[in-house]
């Protein structure tokens, strides 16, 4: 079997040749050697396509176009977007005194030969034309509608070039013995991709349990009362999913500890998230959402991704790297504070009871004997 340096040069001579017919003969029997998964296997499958479109075979164009547009690679489906508008296009019909027509006549084709040479001779003869002088009329300025259209088209064109696909995780601490966590995939402006239907039927599988809600654009996993352990089995479980999806492993740490002041209690939190092998991803964006009891205090260096309110943290995580956090916040120790206001009205109650018993009541006392 030829390698893919000898097949790509092969077809891309034909290619330049224009023998399309030969190209695809060329390609078709082992076009399925090379997976659409490798970039070879896209680079001539484009190239397939485009000597398809060569011979106007453009239904077997489409076919291949869909192929591509089932890709994990986002400039892979882009591309293969663009080449489905261009096979669609419709057909432009050319102008008659656009091609030569060549008639059988002896006698005409002298008389055409003869005309052109005369043409010729004439151009020879004037070798320019001189323009200096030629007026170009007045110079006029855009008119007010077209400045408002191409406001209105980058205006438009701002939310086209965020992230398609947002990916929100929020993680609610305000019990630290019951905790909430509730994953949101949304598909802003485009349908779901095979990866988050292959990502939803898996959490289904695995977390059967949990509250699930879906539409044709968002996806919905919500886990409730969890501790601390439980926590970190979902949320390691939920990252190593996404990570087999991505085509590499991911990683999350979170490590806590707390301190006790009688009637107080001071949490402390790191998260540490591996995603490494997400890289490049133009169409997803990534957010962490850390909900807390009272306002949280950042430990160590500010994180320009990080927008920290009273009750809330909104971390926006980046691609192809290590994301840490580290944060603490204080809480109300309620047991013990409830203990302590129970005994003092036992004791407050006793006292009164005391008291009063002791001054004792102004009602008239029977007789001893």
């Amino acid at each position: 079997m030829k390698t893919y340096e000898q097949v790509l040069e092969t077809v891309e001579l034909a290619l330049a040749k224009g023998e399309y017919h030969y190209c695809i003969e060329f390609l078709l029997p082992i076009i399925e050697s090379f997976p659409l998964s490798s970039k070879e296997g896209v680079n001539l499958r484009t190239i397939l396509i485009t000597a398809l479109c060569g011979i106007n075979k453009k239904e077997e164009a489409k076919r291949f176009c869909k192929e591509l547009l089932k890709s994990y690679d986002s400039k892979t489906r882009e591309n293969a977007i663009y080449l489905m508008e261009v096979i669609d296009s419709p057909d432009i019909k050319k102008p008659k005194n656009w091609n030569l027509q060549f008639e059988s006549n002896s006698l005409q084709n002298k008389n055409s030969l003869y005309s052109l040479r005369k043409k010729r001779e004439v151009l020879e003869e004037k070798k320019f034309i001189n323009v200096t002088q030629t007026p170009t009329g007045e110079t006029k300025p855009f008119q007010k509608g077209f400045s408002l259209i191409i406001f209105l088209i980058l205006l438009l064109l701002i939310p086209l070039l965020s992230g398609c696909v947002k990916v929100e995780d929020t993680l609610d601490l305000s019990e630290p013995g019951s905790i909430t966590n509730n994953l949101v995939i949304e598909s802003k402006y485009i349908k779901k991709f095979p990866w988050q239907l292959k990502f939803e039927e898996k959490m289904k599988d695995i977390f059967p349990d949990a509250e699930i809600e879906q539409d044709e654009s968002t996806f919905s996993l919500k886990h409730k009362n969890l501790n601390l352990e439980d926590t970190k089995q979902v949320l390691k479980i939920t990252q190593n999913t996404a990570g087999e999806l991505a085509g590499g492993s991911t990683n999350i740490e979170i490590n806590t500890t707390q301190k006790n002041f009688i009637f107080f209690k001071k949490y402390f939190y790191r998260l540490d998230l591996d995603i490494n092998s997400i890289q490049d991803v133009d169409n997803l964006e990534l957010i962490l959402k850390i909900i807390h009891p009272n306002k949280a205090t950042l430990i160590g260096k500010n994180n320009s991704n990080l927008e920290i309110t009273k009750n809330l943290i909104i971390w926006n995580l980046n691609q192809g790297q290590i994301n840490s956090i580290e944060f603490s916040f204080w809480s109300l120790n309620k047991l013990l504070i409830g203990t302590s206001t129970i005994l003092i009205i036992i004791i407050f109650a006793y006292l009164l009871r005391f008291y009063r018993f002791k001054l004792g009541t102004d009602l008239p006392q029977l007789p001893s004997n």
